[in-house]
């Protein structure tokens, strides 16, 4: 079946595409923020040259608030849960899953990738390469922390593009490793980005660990925009920057509390945006809900590829096509989320099983086991949170019975939450129990369980707990399982 469909794939375009584009996908390693999206204190000229000269996505999410689950549903262009093994953190690539990437390549794409590709998770007992495609990593530099990646990701790229055949086109992914933590402290501000500058959450004490915490974070972006724009460069002078489709995203939020791994707007809701200046004039705004499983669709239907009908995505192809801002389709106004197996260190090494769907204005949230703790159990360290200075700030707090945030970030949850967006997008404020939207929410949650079924959803069916049983294949599990804390040889991790 796998060679059938790749087979079928090359034939196809084959026959139907004489100019295919060139690919080059700029995926940030938790990244909720960017300047043209009104976060003035992060610093990304190339992100906002893109969004000037191409798309600006005002409502682009991803499928799972994790980097693994996220990044599988890229390449398999797939909703989270309907990608077997690799709907959970730490896991195995599917045998059975054939990424866009492979697609690509056998039509005659030079495929590969810098950086992160899909991970983290093992693959090799079931192909050769990274789903993403061939690794470009050999060439070394010098950051400007510590902290940060080594990989030269432009001099790469470079190099990927000097094995490529004259006229053959190619699938870029660049993958950065920035701005997953962990961070040079202070460096942020040691390079002159001014704490004053930041917006700090509500569900955070303002306070200056936290503001230096997000300054740092905030260097981390500069880095991979930095890159992004050499990468940019690079294409202009060699005359094929407006035949190269480019779309810069991330595969979830900010590596803080109450975001990266969580189902909350400042996790799901990221910056997207997308230039290919030979079909598109640029300037545009966009209004339509798109998700990460939507790419894989998009880049298969440019190339003249036939999307196989396993993907669950939907090309947006025609939004480049139109040249216009706000809404192109209408009907294109939700999303649907989730979450389930992330990391180690609630009883059983159970996961949280969450399923989202958000609108224009709205965002509900059912979550199916609300006795567990969202992000991780407290005598374990939350390991469902990055450890952080945020992230000692508040169980500092917490520890001297100040609460507050610790009950946005750490605390258990209801079974049902909804928020108004458009009032409320920080989620301060749960209207679940509020009569006058409970019409809403009874529609929502209609809406989402349609969704659900209609995918196949193990979630929704006679199978919901597989995801706790598919392996966790990551080397922590000795010392980070539940397990481990039950036979005393657990490792708890600093804050």
């Amino acid at each position: 079946m796998y060679k059938f469909l790749l087979l079928s794939s090359f034939l196809f375009s084959s026959l139907m595409a004489s100019e295919r584009p060139n690919i080059l996908f700029a995926i940030a390693d938790d990244m909720s923020h960017a300047a043209c999206f009104g976060d003035t204190w992060v610093k990304t000229p190339h992100l906002d040259r893109l969004a000037k000269e191409g798309i600006l996505f005002q409502n682009a999410f991803v499928s799972n608030p994790k980097c693994g689950p996220s990044r599988a549903s890229t390449l398999g262009g797939r909703n989270f849960w309907e990608m077997q093994e690799a709907a959970i953190h730490w896991s195995q690539w599917p045998k059975n899953i054939i990424p866009y990437t492979d697609l690509l390549e056998v039509s005659g794409y030079h495929v590969g990738y810098t950086g992160k590709g899909w991970g983290p998770g093992r693959y090799n007992n079931v192909r050769k390469n990274n789903p993403a495609g061939q690794a470009w990593n050999k060439i070394k530099n010098v950051g400007p922390t510590k902290a940060i990646s080594n990989i030269d990701y432009t001099a790469n790229f470079k190099d990927f593009l000097k094995v490529k055949k004259a006229d053959q086109p190619f699938c870029f992914w660049y993958g950065a490793k920035e701005p997953h933590r962990g961070y040079t402290k202070n460096s942020g501000a040691q390079s002159g980005l001014d704490p004053a500058s930041v917006k700090v959450p509500a569900y955070y004490p303002d306070h200056a660990d936290v503001r230096n915490d997000l300054l740092d974070y905030a260097l981390e972006i500069n880095w991979y925009d930095h890159h992004l724009g050499q990468i940019i460069q690079h294409l202009e002078e060699i005359g094929e920057l407006d035949n190269t489709l480019i779309i810069a995203f991330s595969d979830n939020g900010a590596p803080f509390p109450r975001i990266k791994g969580q189902i909350y707007d400042d996790d799901i809701h990221l910056p997207m945006v997308a230039r290919w200046g030979k079909v598109h004039k640029g300037g545009a705004v966009v209004k339509d809900f798109v998700s990460n499983i939507d790419l894989a669709p998009t880049f298969l239907e440019a190339a003249g590829i036939a999307i196989p009908k396993e993907m669950s995505g939907k090309s947006f192809l025609d939004i480049f096509h139109a040249n216009k801002s706000g809404f192109i389709k209408p009907e294109r106004n939700f999303v649907c989320v989730g979450r389930e197996n992330h990391d180690l260190g609630r009883e059983g090494d159970k996961g949280y099983p969450v399923r989202a769907i958000r609108t224009e204005k709205f965002l509900y949230i059912h979550n199916f086991a609300e006795d567990r703790w969202p992000s991780g159990n407290p005598e374990t360290g939350y390991t469902n949170i990055d450890s952080s200075p945020t992230k000692s700030l508040i169980l500092e707090l917490h520890n001297q019975g100040k609460d507050k945030f610790y009950n946005f970030v750490m605390a258990k949850r209801a079974k049902e939450e909804l928020y108004r967006i458009d009032q409320d997008s920080e989620c301060i404020h749960n209207l679940a129990s509020n009569p006058e939207y409970a019409s809403i929410k009874n529609k929502l949650w209609n809406q989402l369980s349609k969704k659900l079924k209609a995918t196949n959803d193990p979630r929704m069916g006679s199978n919901p707990d597989i995801f706790d049983e598919y392996e966790y294949v990551g080397k922590s599990r000795a010392k980070h399982s539940w397990e481990a804390y039950e036979k005393k040889t657990f490792k708890k991790q600093a804050y």
